[in-house]
């Protein structure tokens, strides 16, 4: 595996729990990280505890922009455009990534600004039902999924993209996490089957739960809690992944719901059978923990060696995104 190495300053827009934890992470590496939070009480909790931060965008933008930073935004999707917008008046040379849940919107909001050639998207598969600073932690992105997109790179892109390519690649793996390039439509497309998806069912099955009263909620153990865990996600932060990736939910809701009436088809019936669903189901499972990271925080995903810029590099990339590999760039 190659030595990550970041070869610029860490600028993090949002810290909740995906960019606290980043910054709580890159400052254990000694890498230079500093950050900016609109809530008064995250920052100051932060600061509190020793990490470079503040509630002025300006300044930080301005100091990004002094130290040719790497900007992450981390914030919802809601604040993605107006953050954009500060970049391009207040650091408009400097390189920036996000680790927001949907890739397409914030491409578009990308492209219709001209940026393109100063953006690599970015998603960490990783967190919790918390939210906020205080739910941040170190080590939430060892051996979880980082997907990296290559969007533009089939657009003759410079030196610099590249690079700043390569700086987000990096970025990833300095934290543990194991990097699957994708493009922005086909991320969008798999993560509405395995994330917002399963945010819709949960909600559905937190409600059924409680309709079923008080005796349901006592009896209910470790299935219920399993299933229903993401429905403890702020309803605001649920609510802006799953509209904004709208079409491909709603593909992969349809092909669920169709399994489900199926289901209950067979249910309904006189043979009462349903073995198709539940052996299907299970072996999807085990191909599922084929690929998960263990103890050890390795997961069992095919990994590609690339040098990116090389000839070809961009055929690696699309092979990686087929297979679900994980990249190891240099």
């Amino acid at each position: 595996m190659t030595i990550s190495k970041i070869s610029r300053p860490v600028c993090i827009l949002g810290l909740g729990l995906i960019g606290g934890s980043l910054l709580r992470d890159l400052s254990a590496l000694d890498v230079e990280v500093f950050g900016f939070n609109r809530s008064p009480s995250g920052a100051t909790a932060a600061q509190e505890e020793g990490f470079d931060v503040t509630t002025d965008l300006v300044a930080v933008l301005e100091r990004a922009a002094t130290t040719d930073a790497l900007i992450v935004l981390a914030t919802p999707m809601p604040a993605i455009a107006s953050l954009l917008d500060a970049i391009a008046t207040h650091a408009p040379n400097c390189g920036f990534t996000d680790v927001v849940s949907v890739k397409a919107e914030v491409y578009s909001l990308v492209c219709d600004r001209g940026m393109a050639d100063r953006y690599v998207g970015g998603h960490p598969m990783a967190g919790t039902a918390d939210s906020g600073w205080p739910a941040s932690m170190t080590g939430l992105f060892k051996g979880a999924a980082w997907v990296v997109t290559f969007d533009h790179a089939y657009d003759d892109p410079t030196d610099t993209w590249i690079s700043l390519w390569i700086d987000v690649v990096h970025l990833a793996t300095l934290v543990g996490a194991e990097v699957i390039p994708s493009r922005v439509s086909a991320h969008d497309q798999a993560v509405a089957r395995i994330s917002h998806l399963p945010h819709i069912f949960a909600e559905a099955l937190a409600i059924t739960g409680d309709n079923g009263g008080a005796l349901a909620l006592s009896l209910a153990a470790g299935s219920f809690r399993d299933s229903t865990r993401v429905a403890g996600t702020h309803p605001s932060l649920v609510q802006a992944m799953c509209e904004t990736n709208r079409d491909a939910l709603l593909i992969a809701l349809d092909e669920a719901l169709e399994l489900l009436s199926d289901a209950r088809a067979h249910l309904a019936s006189p043979e009462n059978d349903l073995s198709l669903l539940i052996d299907t189901g299970y072996r999807s499972r085990i191909r599922y923990e084929a690929r998960a990271a263990g103890s050890s925080g390795i997961s069992g995903r095919p990994i590609l060696r690339l040098h990116p810029g090389a000839p070809g590099w961009v055929s690696q990339l699309e092979q990686a995104e087929n297979l679900g590999a994980r990249i190891d760039v240099f």
